[in-house]
């Protein structure tokens, strides 16, 4: 890996990650630290399946959350987004990034996350960006489940090391890690 394309000063950093479990309250403090953000675009990264009840009923608790003078971009394509849109961004959630390239090949993937990266280092706008954490918990006895959790871990540790801010929110409440904790050198 080619450190020189992924690393940033944090302090010239514009991106604030936020990270928890599920049902943890992650988008509700992301959307809480964006709230005074001008003119921001909120992207969602999942396809709308109206036949799937459940999904349906968590997007609109999601929507009657936001602000009204949110621009909405529902879309699996980040980084066509991330091309396109210079202007602030809420990005929920990395998952789905992660989702949409589940069966791509490990050197087709690390291409496309590295892609990721660089996009979101050149931004100059303020980005928000939610992370599910999912290697908590059971293995997964599925090929599948074991390639999305390792596939995000390393991703959000590669978000973590070029962000501004990074917090950790757990049973509705939220931790600033980079105040306690010490990065892992490698």
């Amino acid at each position: 890996m080619n450190d020189e394309n992924t690393s940033i000063n944090k302090n010239s950093s514009h991106i604030i990650f936020i990270t928890g479990g599920t049902k943890s309250g992650k988008s509700e403090f992301a959307e809480y630290l964006a709230k005074n953000t001008k003119k921001l675009s909120y992207v969602a990264l999942s396809e709308n399946n109206a036949g799937d009840k459940e999904w349906q009923e968590k997007i609109n608790l999601h929507r009657s959350r936001r602000p009204k003078n949110w621009e909405l971009i529902e879309t699996t394509d980040l980084l066509g987004t991330l091309i396109n849109q210079e202007g602030p961004l809420l990005i929920d959630s990395i998952g789905g990034f992660v989702m949409e390239s589940i069966e791509k090949e490990p050197i087709e993937w690390l291409t496309k996350m590295n892609s990721l990266i660089s996009l979101l280092n050149k931004r100059k706008s303020r980005t928000f960006i939610v992370g599910e954490q999912v290697g908590w918990s059971l293995v997964s006895e599925y090929k599948i489940g074991n390639t999305y959790i390792e596939r995000i871990g390393e991703l959000q540790k590669r978000i973590t090391k070029i962000s501004k801010e990074n917090w950790l929110v757990i049973n509705g409440r939220a931790i600033k890690i980079d105040e306690i904790s010490l990065e892992i050198p490698t």
